[in-house]
């Protein structure tokens, strides 16, 4: 009867160590998606990092050459009003 327990416990942890090994190999798959997942995730905010950068890069360039038109645009307009007070005061 000793020899049929060693068998019956041999059996066991056979079926314990295959239990263990597909465990053990799913969860290592299931780690390795969740890895890929994050390196994809990484590389999506890479890119919109610098897609942000280059908005707002432009945006900076937009803002300048907005406050440089405004500025012609005033000085048109003064030109024009000193135009119009010379015309009116020449005699």
């Amino acid at each position: 009867m000793a020899a049929e327990e060693v068998l019956q416990t041999v059996d066991h942890y056979k079926t314990e160590i295959e239990r263990l090994t597909k465990e053990l190999t799913e969860t290592t798959h299931e780690k390795i998606q969740a890895a890929e997942y994050g390196l994809v995730v990484l590389e999506e905010k890479l890119t919109l990092k610098q897609q942000y950068d280059e908005l707002e890069a432009e945006y900076d360039s937009l803002k300048q050459e907005l406050e440089q038109l405004k500025e012609v645009i005033l000085l048109l307009l003064l030109l024009s009003r000193f135009s119009r007070v010379r015309l009116c005061a020449t005699p």
